[in-house]
């Protein structure tokens, strides 16, 4: 079952950009929660509290039953310059502007090299302009995934919980100097034509022109599974009901270093063994929720509370025009993440807001980040619901994003829900679940 939650994730990040925002900034997918701005820790239901929060799983009704879900999934993904698909694409360009030198006739270069060579001049130039698209630009995406079975008591409520969460991003780092000198034979018939006599009499024909070229592209992710049992009893300490939660559970990782020339960059071998290294290790979540009053909630969760440091494998490049070699390496951080959350509800309507007081990490070369969000749910029918949010970064690093979403109960007993997310910088999400109570 773990392996196939793996592939789960895999199949909704690898198919993004490998592969945080609302409903994947946390490490759970759960469409309702997502769709409340990622809050959950005070307002999640019993029978995703395993998920989210161990210790509401002390929070069921007498007439609770089991609650399984699956699964749940989400994704979101950034990319405001359609980036994963220019660097897939300038591969493209990079074997059209060899092609060109392939087709030239060294005695046509030599006798008459003005309009000869103009194709491949303008090949130059189109690979030149990619390139300085390319500059500084970055893609992210992440996914979710999830499924629970959830078995309420008295005395111990006891929760079977396998999720998985997974985060990629691009980035490009464009050589200034490959630019100058695809300028230079786009701007000069002389240089492009001795270029291509290079080429054309060169041992490696026209993979000779492209020895001069040393911009790269990065592809990094990192993909996560937990597996564990999540326990909850309910307290009473100075007749305020205090839920107490623990999951300890097993946790394996995929870490993805693809880094490769620009060039040659195929979106199709993120996955590829050689870039990918494993970890398996041990990690626990703890929880707490107290009910102030009837109506009002404040809740505390904190993941994974052992710290561990993943190195990704290293991956050399060696320059063309040097010969110096660099290698490309990233670490991948799993540390504590501690959320507060508060949440007050009746019968028609509930509001919530989360606050990260710690920062979600993830690789060294990128940026922390640490969320706020808020949320709430309107029930107007007893198998209707309808759902909003907001969610920001106040770090500034990722995406704010608006978030909505529907929950669907017929006879109480088959949920569906759906959610949907948007933020600046393209940023768009989505995510899905279905449970079972029983």
């Amino acid at each position: 079952m773990k392996n196939k939650l793996k592939l789960s994730v895999v199949a909704i990040a690898v198919s993004f950009s490998v592969a945080n925002q609302a409903g994947a900034a946390n490490t759970w997918a759960e469409a309702r929660n997502d769709a409340m701005g990622g809050t959950g820790v005070a307002s999640a239901n019993y029978g995703s509290a395993a998920l989210i929060n161990p210790a509401l799983l002390a929070k069921a009704k007498p007439e609770d039953d089991v609650t399984v879900i699956l699964p749940s999934v989400g994704a979101q993904i950034t990319d405001k310059d359609n980036l994963r698909d220019e660097i897939d694409d300038i591969s493209n360009k990079i074997d059209y502007y060899k092609d060109t030198v392939g087709n030239l006739n060294l005695n046509d270069i030599l006798l008459d090299p003005i309009g000869t060579i103009d194709d491949f001049q303008m090949a130059a130039g189109d690979v030149a302009d990619s390139l300085e698209f390319l500059k500084n630009k970055t893609a992210s995406a992440n996914a979710g995934a999830g499924i629970s079975v959830s078995i309420p008591n008295d005395v111990l409520s006891m929760a079977f919980v396998a999720k998985g969460y997974a985060h990629a991003r691009v980035n490009s780092t464009v050589d200034q100097q490959d630019i100058d000198y695809l300028r230079g034979i786009q701007n000069s018939d002389a240089v492009a034509a001795g270029v291509a006599v290079d080429a054309l009499t060169s041992p490696n024909g026209a993979d000779e022109i492209t020895k001069n070229l040393n911009s790269t592209a990065s592809g990094r992710a990192a993909i996560v599974s937990d597996i564990g049992i999540a326990f909850a009893h309910q307290f009473t300490v100075s007749d305020i009901p205090l839920s107490v939660g623990v999951t300890p559970k097993l946790q394996k990782t995929w870490i993805y270093n693809y880094t490769t020339s620009i060039y040659d960059y195929d979106k199709n071998e993120w996955n590829s063994s050689r870039y990918r290294k494993d970890d398996t290790g041990f990690n626990i979540d703890v929880g707490l929720a107290a009910d102030l009053t009837d109506n009002f909630t404040v809740g505390l969760s904190a993941q994974n509370l052992i710290s561990r440091d993943i190195d990704s494998k290293d991956v050399l490049i060696t320059n063309n025009r040097t010969g110096e070699v660099t290698n490309y390496k990233d670490t991948y951080q799993i540390a504590p993440l501690v959320t507060a959350g508060v949440a007050w509800q009746n019968e028609l309507l509930t509001l919530s807001a989360d606050g990260d007081l710690t920062e979600t990490k993830g690789f060294k070369s990128e940026k922390n980040s640490q969320f706020v969000g808020v949320g709430a749910e309107v029930r107007p029918l007893n198998w209707l619901a309808v759902r909003a949010g907001y969610r920001a970064d106040v770090k500034g690093d990722e995406s704010n994003v608006f978030t909505g979403g529907v929950g669907f109960a017929p006879f109480n007993t088959v949920h569906v829900d759906l959610m949907g997310s948007v933020g600046e910088n393209e940023t768009w999400g989505a995510g899905a679940q279905l449970s079972l109570t029983f």
